[in-house]
């Protein structure tokens, strides 16, 4: 229906093209100012006239449209009623087809998307759930529009820590309890080597020795090494279980270290690189940026040279037409530096690197578990998410079937969306009584939502319609208004992808949801009248499958019964 404004539009203004009028077209404040609004002050210099003489000038030139009602001169806006009934038919027509809301702008392209991430031996805790949400509704959001995405775990996996962890393991460790107690014995003893190492500096020296062995190939030093790691997958395959997350590559640091040698080669080569007190830097200092580590002293890598041989492994491997770096807005410096470098070399795919950026996690009223005092686990969070679901649950509907399956969907569902409710790059509040909430703008609520959709077709012994309804008894404010919303689905894919924002989903998401309600409120459904029942239960079908398709995106699933 927009476009056919457009259109319209387009053939009585000469000087602007199709795309300039569609993106000066507004959607006015308020239903009864007009479903569009054209603003006509760009018209001011061209016309040389007053914004609103123009829009009565166009307003008397223009003939009545068969999908529109009336058009209206606003103070220099030109404001057009669509005809309610063609708009109804339209907006279900373009919704009921398959995938409404993707394309296939990204077919035979790949999208390589590096997120979660976590550092091997040491805790998954709440501060890795954003990366790993984030990135989990970027890889589903470019699918939708037909790209093949590439999901990279790009693990933690080597570096001076783990010559830390050998010293810490030989000293004080204990094998049994690491095996038990997995990721937490292993911080335990590395805390501990913190600890002794500022009585004893010698510590770090035997620590750089162990790397230095590992970086050499030493068998026992990477043997165990090997150990910490795979206890350390173990943990967080289980987390991502919970989050019903896969992926498609855990390579990490470690894969890239035979390849960081050619990388440095290559620097060389093109005259990079500069020694600076037994280092190697390339220096940037011309760009505003400190010089990039490439080498230390003792000649080993650092994760600066691992990104360089990772992202030229993508290249080659993949050929992607974007690669993705989901992190803290604290590495912002790394990326901008290695992207640079990665220019510097002359490669013209530089511009195709982006760094996603994303807020801290914070912690706000009631007590979160722990393990020990300072670390929240991600894992915690989320079963401490499912078990309070539960609890509202056996309070509010004890024979609700599936309890374990429902308090699985919503608790995690409730946590994945306090996340992707607003920018990322804001921080987000852990508030339970906030999250958890089935009546404020929340997870709960959205899925509650979808299973009152779910419940009302139920009750009809209905799961889908034609479109062969009567479009004339769907055109009150509280239907038009569910159908607006609907109708802008795949504008917000879009927009979403354009911005890697997922919040414009959830925000979606959420209008929906809220338009549903007041729908539902206001138009009985299950009428005696067959033809307003059917064409009501056609809103309800598209509202069904439109909240389960957004919340997918983000990685949320829909329970039937709530």
């Amino acid at each position: 229906m927009k476009q056919k404004v457009v259109e319209f539009i387009s053939s009585y203004i000469e000087e602007l093209t199709n795309e300039d009028i569609e993106k000066l077209l507004e959607i006015p404040p308020k239903p009864e100012m007009g479903d569009f609004a054209f603003p006509c002050f760009r018209l001011a210099k061209i016309y040389r006239k007053a914004p609103q003489m123009i829009a009565e000038d166009l307003k008397n030139q223009m003939e009545q449209a068969e999908f529109l009602s009336k058009i209206e001169n606003n103070g220099g806006y030109l404001n057009f009623f669509v005809d309610k009934e063609q708009f109804a038919k339209e907006i279900i027509k373009q919704s009921s087809v398959p995938n409404f809301g993707g394309s296939t702008e990204g077919e035979g392209q790949t999208i390589c998307i590096d997120y979660s991430s976590p550092n091997v031996a040491k805790n998954f805790h709440v501060g890795h759930l954003r990366t790993t949400i984030i990135g989990n509704s970027l890889y589903k959001i470019f699918s939708k529009l037909g790209y093949h995405v590439e999901r990279i775990n790009h693990l933690g996996d080597w570096g001076t820590q783990f010559g830390k962890l050998i010293v810490a393991y030989k000293k004080w460790g204990n094998k049994e309890e690491i095996e038990r107690d997995g990721v937490e014995a292993l911080m335990k003893i590395y805390v501990k080597f913190h600890e002794e190492a500022e009585k004893d500096e010698s510590l770090n020296d035997e620590a750089r020795a162990w790397f230095a062995k590992m970086e050499q190939g030493n068998e026992e030093a990477l043997s165990i090494w090997q150990w910490f790691k795979d206890i350390s997958l173990v943990e967080y395959k289980r987390t991502y279980k919970l989050l019903n997350m896969e992926f498609d590559s855990y390579n990490g640091e470690s894969f890239y270290r035979d390849k960081t040698g050619a990388v440095v080669e290559e620097l060389k080569e093109k005259n990079l690189l500069v020694e600076s007190e037994g280092a190697y830097i390339v220096p940037l200092d011309e760009y505003n940026m400190a010089p990039c580590l490439i080498t230390k002293k003792d000649g080993s890598s650092i994760y600066a040279t691992r990104d360089l041989a990772a992202v030229l492994y993508r290249k080659k491997t993949y050929n992607f037409s974007k690669c993705i770096y989901v992190t803290g807005l604290e590495q912002k410096l790394h990326f901008a530096q290695f992207f640079k470098v990665i220019d510097l070399m002359g490669y013209d795919w530089a511009d195709q690197l982006v760094h996603v950026p994303y807020g801290l996690v914070s912690l706000e009223g009631g007590k979160l578990s722990t393990r020990n005092g300072n670390v929240i686990y991600a894992e915690d969070i989320l079963r401490e998410s499912i078990d309070k679901i539960r609890e509202i649950i056996e309070e509010k509907n004890p024979n609700l079937p599936d309890k374990d399956e429902v308090a699985h969907k919503v608790g995690i569902g409730a946590i994945i969306f306090n996340d992707l409710y607003n920018q990322r790059i804001k921080d987000v509040i852990f508030n339970w009584d906030k999250i958890l909430n089935f009546d404020g703008e929340t997870g709960p609520y959205v899925q509650y939502t979808y299973a009152r959709a779910a419940s009302v077709l139920r009750k009809a012994g209905i799961d889908q319609v034609g479109e062969d309804i009567d479009y004339s008894v769907i055109t009150d404010d509280a239907s038009m208004n569910l159908l607006k919303e609907i109708s802008r689905y795949p504008e917000v894919v879009k927009d979403a992808s354009e911005k890697m924002e997922p919040f414009i989903i959830s925000r979606f998401a959420m209008s929906v949801a809220q338009a549903f309600n007041k729908f539902y409120h206001e138009c009985q459904i299950n009428v005696e009248d067959e033809t307003i029942k059917m064409a009501r239960l056609k809103i309800v079908v598209l509202t069904k499958t439109i909240l389960k398709d957004a919340l997918s995106l983000l990685g949320i699933d829909c329970p039937e019964q709530m």
